[in-house]
């Protein structure tokens, strides 16, 4: 595996990434159901404070460095955190949350196809994905999908808090790339 961390530039992106990760983490185990008693409404604290301030911060700190591409990101999803944290108890219709589902997962979607490193396209991928099950469960009416898009939320977050450790701790953060043809073998 290649140990060059390219999984951003600096500790903002770093302090972004671990925001996004736990965030994603406690959404999407609230989701799944797999601990007794802990569900989605019990992230709306770390939604609104690590996922919407601390991550927005990180985007401002970011959009300072000239980080413009992790800039961007986490202002948007500490916006779009801190807008689901704070509407949590607002009693809407079914089709207005899968709707404000739906819109979340496209910038999700914009913010993978947007290209950087390997890591941050997997979580933002795997995140969109989990956004648009749990859209369209909401509209469906589908416990069941609910929860796998909770289970890919989990996935995006574990990637996201691995990026941020990796480059702290000077892991591996890309996947080796095959040489030009087959048997071909690198020498040194």
């Amino acid at each position: 595996m290649d140990n060059d961390v390219s999984a951003g530039n600096g500790i903002t992106t770093v302090v972004g990434r671990l925001a996004l990760g736990i965030t994603l983490l406690a959404f999407g185990l609230g989701y799944t159901g797999v601990i007794d008693g802990v569900s989605a409404a019990d992230a709306v604290s770390i939604a609104q404070y690590v996922g919407g301030i601390a991550l927005f911060v990180a985007g401002l700190m970011a959009l300072r460095d000239r980080d413009s591409a992790n800039g961007t990101a986490f202002v948007a999803l500490g916006a779009l955190w801190f807008t689901w944290a704070v509407s949590a108890d607002a009693a809407v219709s079914a089709n207005a949350a899968g709707l404000f589902l739906l819109l979340f997962a496209l910038v999700a979607l914009s913010l993978t196809l947007a290209g950087g490193d390997q890591l941050g396209q997997g979580a933002y991928g795997l995140f969109f994905v989990g956004l648009l099950l749990m859209a369209i469960a909401v509209f469906a009416d589908n416990d069941g999908l609910t929860k796998v898009g909770g289970w890919f939320a989990v996935a995006a977050g574990a990637v996201a808090w691995y990026a941020a450790t990796a480059a702290l701790a000077h892991w591996p953060t890309a996947l080796p790339r095959r040489a030009a043809g087959r048997g071909v073998t690198a020498t040194g």
